[in-house]
């Protein structure tokens, strides 16, 4: 009998029982009066008027109305790159000990996000949360005292001007409470080996000493972790080498688009648990078993709202409009698609993560991710959203047997006129012609504006399927091997010209 299992069941099903979910509103009113009293007195909490700001009668409408939408390149160059300088107080009190490495999904310098130990309390505490709803999932007590591999980037920080850095999952990794190491696979020694092919060897070597009862990570990237260990013992499935194995907890990325090629590598199906780990913050988690949408945490540190996701509010780099309207979490509505917005114990105000959600549930708050900003492809009028292109996708693989889990397109001029130019990552051989022509009907169906698109300046579709690999190959060379990667699902056309240059050069070694 799992005697260690059963007890730490038990501690879990006790709070469950015990604690009760926070009203939405006023969390979030509570989150954004923490929040500007922390920061009343940084640079930036002065210059915006902080102080005037917590005197207001409605704090949410003044805070919206003094303080502008920030993406990345907006933050950074007017306050986060006086931390680098060594500067204190900026956005946030003090100085950030760590600053996570987001490589981002358009190929361009990578991104410096400050981590503060409040942000680290965050991560651990929505962790936490998440721990405490696995009661939902009916999970044997026996589960409770399997392994956990988390698959993730390096925990071998860099130091940087008084700072370490490496990605969020390094990061958290290295910060793991000491009563989970005993837990934790690869282990500290593996999990530091900065080259992925390394780690991942190591990680199949020994593969069999460990008895893995989850994974916790990108989908991607542990398919072929999975695939390395399966190859390295010679076996059919994982389960072979990890019989116990009962649950995924996904993350960084959707995990629908990788289902069937994930499912492919087990001998049964698992409990699949989705999470939405960034790396500004530990924004939601599945709580439930009976839906893949996840539950926003409110109470933990991070202050939400949402621009209703139109195409009159986006601009062309995925930025949005300065008199965009943002809703807080008691305005939104079921089924509506928002640009997600997010203020934190890190220093980031109002701060466009490049995410699309919609709720699928207002009364449980809870959200699928939809797309990203810079994946809106709105070239002569067609409007597709990340969350169309998925769904076409998904259609594709049910109409020829196939699993094609990546993809990528841009609209491309050709003899003066606009085509979609879609590639298709698969290891099925499939015709690109009867391909392009089923996946343009699909999106007709589903779409009013791409069907007068395709009537008038939208004059044609291309496919061409390629192998699998091949998109993670350009991840490796763009240095997000393994990493929290998004790969880009809409490219612009000079970087499209580089990947299609790249494609070639693959296809030809």
């Amino acid at each position: 009998m799992a005697i260690i299992g059963s007890i730490i069941k038990g501690i879990i099903d006790l709070k469950d029982k015990i604690t009760s979910p926070p009203d939405a509103v006023e969390a979030q009113q509570e989150v954004l009066n923490m929040l500007l009293n922390k920061a009343k007195d940084t640079s930036f909490g002065v210059y915006y008027d902080f102080k005037d700001i917590l005197e207001a009668e409605e704090i949410a409408a003044a805070f919206a109305k003094k303080v502008p939408y920030f993406d990345y390149d907006k933050i950074e160059k007017e306050w986060w790159h006086k931390l680098h300088e060594g500067k204190e107080n900026i956005t946030w009190p003090e100085t950030p000990p760590y600053f996570a490495i987001s490589s981002g999904t358009t190929g361009t310098s990578s991104k410096k996000i400050p981590v503060t130990q409040e942000m680290l309390d965050s991560i651990r505490g929505a962790g936490l949360q998440q721990v405490a709803a696995l009661t939902n999932f009916d999970l044997p007590s026996e589960f409770f005292e399997k392994e956990i591999m988390m698959l993730g980037s390096s925990t071998e920080l860099h130091e940087e001007d008084g700072h370490l850095e490496g990605e969020i999952s390094g990061i958290s990794a290295s910060n793991i409470p000491f009563w989970f190491r005993g837990y934790y696979k690869p282990g500290e020694e593996i999990a530091k080996i900065d080259s992925w092919d390394e780690r991942v060897k190591k990680i199949a070597e020994n593969a069999k000493n460990w008895d893995i009862g989850a994974l916790s990570g990108i989908p991607s990237w542990m398919e072929i972790m999975l695939k390395e260990v399966i190859a390295f013992h010679k076996v059919e499935n994982i389960h072979e080498v990890w019989p116990n194995l009962q649950v995924f907890t996904s993350g960084g990325v959707a995990f629908e688009p990788y289902q069937k090629s994930f499912n492919a590598l087990l001998a049964h199906p698992i409990t699949v648990i989705d999470t939405y780990l960034a790396s500004e913050g530990f924004i939601a988690f599945q709580q439930r078993p009976d839906t893949n949408a996840m539950k926003l945490v409110l109470d933990n540190g991070i202050y939400f709202e949402f621009v209703p996701f139109k195409p009159e509010y986006i601009l062309e780099d995925g930025s949005i409009m300065k008199d965009a309207p943002a809703l807080t979490i008691g305005e939104v509505k079921e089924g509506k698609e928002y640009i997600l917005l997010i203020s934190t114990v890190s220093g980031a105000w109002r701060y466009l993560i490049g995410d699309t959600i919609e709720f699928t549930d207002v009364n449980r708050h809870e959200i699928k991710i939809t797309g990203r900003t810079k994946f809106f492809l709105n070239v002569v009028g067609s409007q597709l959203s990340v969350n169309k292109m998925n769904d076409a996708v998904r259609e594709l693989e049910k109409k020829f047997a196939a699993e094609i889990p990546e993809f990528t397109i841009a609209a491309v001029s050709i003899d003066g006129e606009f085509n979609h130019s879609w590639y298709l990552g698969t290891d099925k051989e499939l015709d690109d012609e009867v391909l392009a022509e089923t996946l343009d009907d699909i999106l007709k169906e589903a779409n009013k504006n791409y069907r007068v698109a395709r009537s008038k300046a939208l004059k044609g579709v291309k496919v061409t399927t390629i192998p699998l690999d091949i998109f993670y190959e350009w991840n490796a060379a763009n240095k997000k091997k393994g990493g929290q990667v998004k790969m880009e699902k809409v490219m612009q056309e000079t970087k499209f010209r580089e990947w299609e240059q790249f494609v070639r050069t693959q296809m030809e070694g």
